[in-house]
């Protein structure tokens, strides 16, 4: 909701540093102390009537006496009470709860990162953080008290401008006449980033982080890094983070409520109409779908919500949290239709992730390249890559029609040949889809081996090309332990290791030629072969080189 002068009836300005009070009638904002309402007293007004609207409509309505057909405002100190008062289903019969180590890409990809994520203690994430004692004054001397910041008057719902300082100093105050809270603070252009390090998770999956090329003309995205510093009572009504991202956010001190929604067809459906509805702000989204979800998040937890999931916030006690936004590759698909779905709700474009389509521009070049390199080694990209390629495919159609370009056109690069891309990824997919195909009706498996035997892409591959001479990302290099192997091929355990070994360093054995010969030895067990294959696969770094030894029984 975009921010605008509110006067009163003395016809002076509104000002976050006094009480104001809203007439429900003709929705005019009104200093407590020109209207004789003192702000101790307003909790205990229902509904207020202003002097001009009290001649048509009567005095306010106070204590008990409220219109119960009238509905409360979103914000407002009566629904902060009857929200914290209402019980919801506990988010433990869906979170899943790893230890910091525990929390890898693997541990995702298996999952498909489709339920939020808790981890309770730091310990393990791979994240810098300044210690608990850090304070909002602390986030002042390290950003600056001039910095313009977005703030929101949980109140109105409504936002408005302020400096970082007039902030600090409301928030170190004894007396707030308002309840006021920063969501919006992104600081990794400022000292305050060097005391913070995202979770080593975020910084392997993000795209912005692994595929944005420096030598972009594009402004690089800075999403990933926010300060938010919430007073008690501030509530952040429900929302899908834009363009589809999924978040991380860690409780530094204080305490953090979060309902959260799935983003089924029907909830996102539901979410739609209800953003677009003329009385949003009357309405508790919650109550209109089959399940919302209630999660405390403590000081010390790290949540991480997955891409889509609708949720709202809010605010127990005095927080100082961080978190950030990322987009990745594990859910393609929801993160365009959420893009959908800020676009037909027409969301201004500060609200909107920065140059959302020229990341995935370059991410469908890095697929096409990734898909080509495996192609090249006879290996298969993740089930969930080849669906991501194909919504993402389909989106690149979309906005390249010719009745949509003049749209999307500002924020394709000047590298990206769109044409090309659509019809070369479509090939490489099709191709993809045919070894499928393929694979099923031979084996009845269509990528993969039996279970323990892993075809996924590791997300570590998305981070370089498969094939040199492009500049998308940068070069990694795996390099061999001390006395260990090289590329997951173990070094040399009598003459047949050594051939099998040879082989695969030449790249003449892959892992569907291994789980054919496996395949094809149980299905005729007449075979004279003797030879014992033992398959370990998802090398970090590497394209899932396998680790066979061939030995007589």
């Amino acid at each position: 909701m975009a921010s605008v002068p509110v006067y009163c009836l003395c016809r002076l300005p509104y000002d976050v540093t006094r009480f104001m009070i809203e007439c429900d009638v003709c929705q005019d904002w009104f200093h407590g102390s020109c209207v004789g309402v003192e702000e101790d007293k307003a909790t205990d007004i229902d509904l207020y009537h202003c002097p001009n609207c009290q001649v048509t409509h009567g005095p306010s309505v106070t204590g008990g006496a409220r219109d119960a057909s009238r509905p409360m405002k979103t914000g407002s100190p009566q629904f902060i009470r009857e929200l914290r008062s209402r019980t919801f289903p506990s988010a433990e019969d869906v979170l899943l709860k790893p230890s910091g180590a525990q929390l890898t890409v693997e541990f995702l990809e298996e999952r498909s990162f489709s339920v939020p994520v808790l981890v309770l203690k730091k310990d393990g994430l791979g994240m810098s953080l300044p210690p608990p004692s850090f304070t909002v004054s602390d986030v002042e001397h390290y950003i600056g008290g001039d910095r313009e910041i977005d703030v929101i008057d949980v109140g109105r719902q409504a936002d408005l401008k302020m400096r970082l300082g007039e902030f600090v100093e409301y928030y170190n105050s004894p007396n707030r006449e308002r309840v006021l809270n920063v969501i919006s603070l992104e600081f990794s252009e400022t000292r305050l980033s060097n005391l913070v390090e995202t979770p080593k998770i975020v910084r392997k999956l993000s795209w912005v982080e692994n595929l944005w090329p420096e030598e972009s003309a594009f402004e690089r995205p800075n999403v990933q890094k926010y300060c938010l510093m919430g007073v008690k009572d501030s509530y952040t009504d429900f929302h899908i983070d834009f363009g589809g991202t999924s978040v991380w956010y860690h409780v530094l001190r204080g305490e953090k409520i979060f309902y959260l929604i799935r983003p089924t067809p029907a909830n996102l459906a539901l979410f739609e109409r209800w953003s677009s509805s003329s009385n949003q702000n009357e309405l508790f989204f919650g109550d209109q779908v089959d399940m919302c979800y209630k999660c405390s998040i403590k000081q010390g937890n790290t949540l991480f919500i997955p891409t889509g999931w609708i949720h709202a916030v809010l605010t127990p006690v005095d927080c100082l949290a961080f978190g950030g936004n990322f987009l990745h590759s594990l859910n393609i698909d929801m993160q365009l239709r959420a893009y959908e779905i800020e676009k037909r709700l027409s969301t201004a474009d500060l609200f909107r992730f920065p140059n959302f389509e020229t990341v995935c521009w370059y991410v469908g070049k890095h697929l096409l390249d990734t898909f080509r390199g495996l192609r090249e080694n006879r290996r298969h990209p993740a089930n969930y890559l080849v669906h991501g390629a194909k919504a993402l495919n389909n989106a690149f159609r979309s906005w390249t029609r010719k009745e949509a370009l003049p749209e999307h056109e500002d924020e394709i690069p000047e590298t990206i040949k769109t044409q090309q891309l659509v019809k070369d990824l479509a090939k490489e997919i099709r191709l993809v889809e045919d070894i499928f195909q393929h694979n099923l009706s031979k084996t009845g498996m269509p990528f993969g081996p039996p279970r323990g035997f892993s075809t996924s892409l590791p997300h570590a591959l998305m981070a370089s090309s498969p094939t040199p001479g492009h500049p998308l990302g940068r070069k990694k290099v795996l390099k061999p332990k001390e006395g260990g192997s090289t590329l997951g091929v173990p070094k040399k355990r009598g003459r047949k290791g050594k051939e099998c070994q040879d082989k695969a360093e030449a790249g003449e054995l892959d892992l569907l030629e291994i789980h054919t010969k496996h395949t094809l030895k149980k299905l005729h067990p007449g075979n004279k072969s003797k030879g014992k294959v033992t398959v370990i696969s998802q090398i970090p770094g590497s394209v899932n080189h396998c680790k066979c030894l061939f030995s007589s029984k």
